[in-house]
């Protein structure tokens, strides 16, 4: 990670940890470092959030005062701009949004060339020019100022591409006669979602997709899953999907309104990979942060599993290394290789349906050999999360923990990639024991004083 750019991105609050200067700097970066021998093409979506557009401005500003031809897809997921990334040959892609994280924080993500997570290289000459440890860019002049473009086919495109893959073995209407909820979260997937489930002939039922700039995320969407439950439950619904404000995570809910969460949709799918022969090197891709209920679940179907870095970027780094092709997080951020280069929460949503139709079984009969351990997560905010995490005191309470847990549970401590936090995760065999372990690790922090 670097000085402003986490796992996930630069993130923070509006006009205080990212500004517009930043964002105009960084405009002026690629535009320049992208356009030194041709035309600089560069694709830029945004999440519904109010400073979404002032943030678009500024960044289309700096890049075509560098040169660079600017298309809009306007409010879109961040799965869609790797799509048009990566299949109309632009120099890079841009996502303004700061994900699950309230209205007011926001976030510029950047995609390299091929749709990927940006190369650490070039973040950190981004990060050197912010702070002026690079000579300024030269201005364009006369015919080299670069224009902006509407480019929102671009979307449309993705929108099509998502639909010709449900359609592929099942013809045109492959979801007719199933009932579907649908929680967008008032952000990127409120005008596509819905869409694409009714093209596919699903009978749906659309909730949280009413964007007003503030919204965003606010208790819906995949990390306040209530809603959706309850609306799956009244209707009697067959399954139900949730996003998060830039549609990069999918969450699920069974006929019974129960919670399907990353664990269980890698279990789902890797276990229907598995049976179709389809599953490359028997192998399933996590982070540290799956449950070891996941775990023994693929292990009784003898599947192998890597564990990675939280973030799904170190997912997909694993991924490409070694030739996996399935993996994801716990928080919902999939990957499917064979179609993404990035979690695709909509994607996600399809592929579930995709099995639920192959086999004939429900989400709950699906996931059921998946049994989910007690974990609890605290986040402790901290004005150091590198000091407080490698303290002392703090490392041999951790190793306490561990000790004490042996192989019926396990205790992860780790900063987090966009905030001032310090997470601390304990899975056990009850959740008493979770809140006593965590507890113990948090109250060392504290006297430590880290804690703010």
């Amino acid at each position: 990670m670097g000085k402003y750019f986490g796992t996930d991105g630069f993130r923070g609050e509006a006009n205080k940890g990212l500004t517009v200067e930043h964002a105009f700097q960084i405009g002026r970066f690629l535009g320049w470092y992208y356009g030194q021998e041709h035309k600089c093409r560069v694709i830029i979506g945004k999440d519904t959030r109010k400073s979404s557009y002032m943030f678009e401005y500024a960044l289309s500003a700096g890049l075509t005062a560098s040169g660079a031809d600017v298309y809009l897809l306007h409010v879109t997921t961040t799965p869609s701009v790797s799509y048009v990334v990566r299949t109309e040959g632009f120099d890079c892609g841009i996502m303004i949004s700061a994900s699950h994280n309230p209205y007011y924080d926001n976030g510029i993500k950047l995609i390299n060339g091929k749709g990927e997570k940006m190369e650490a290289e070039v973040i950190q000459k981004v990060e050197a020019y912010l702070d002026g440890q690079i000579d300024p860019v030269p201005l364009a002049h006369r015919e080299q100022i670069g224009k902006t473009i509407d480019y929102v086919e671009g979307r449309e495109h993705y929108i099509w591409y998502l639909e010709s893959i449900a359609k592929t073995s099942r013809g045109a209407m492959p979801f007719a006669g199933k009932r579907i909820g649908l929680d967008c979260a008032n952000g990127s997937a409120s005008a596509i979602a819905g869409r694409i489930f009714t093209a596919l002939g699903a009978d749906v039922t659309v909730i949280h997709n009413q964007p007003n700039g503030r919204n965003i995320n606010e208790g819906c969407g995949s990390t306040h899953m209530e809603d959706l439950q309850e609306l799956v439950k009244k209707l009697g619904l067959d399954a139900g999907f949730a996003y998060d404000g830039d549609a990069d995570r999918c969450l699920c809910v069974d006929e019974h309104g129960e919670l399907i969460n990353g664990d269980k949709i890698m279990y789902i799918y890797g276990a229907y990979l598995k049976q179709a022969g389809c599953l490359k090197n028997n192998t399933v891709v996590t982070t540290v942060m799956s449950n070891l209920g996941l775990y023994k679940a693929l292990d009784a179907l003898q599947i192998n599993y890597e564990k990675t870095a939280v973030g799904d970027k170190y997912v997909y780094e694993n991924m490409i290394t070694y030739g996996n092709i399935f993996g994801g997080e716990e928080s919902g951020h999939i990957i499917f290789s064979e179609y993404a280069n990035t979690g695709d929460g909509i994607l996600t949503s399809l592929q579930m349906m995709d099995v639920m139709l192959d086999t004939g079984k429900s989400l709950a009969e699906l996931a059921a050999p998946v049994q989910i351990y007690p974990q609890l997560l605290k986040n402790v905010r901290v004005t150091d999360k590198s000091k407080a995490q490698s303290d002392e005191a703090v490392q041999a309470v951790i190793a306490q923990v561990a000790e004490e847990l042996g192989d019926n549970g396990r205790i992860l401590v780790r900063e987090s990639g966009t905030e001032p936090l310090v997470r601390v995760m304990v899975e056990a065999a009850s959740a008493q024991i979770c809140e006593k372990y965590v507890d113990m690790v948090v109250d060392v922090i504290a006297a430590r004083g880290y804690q703010i």
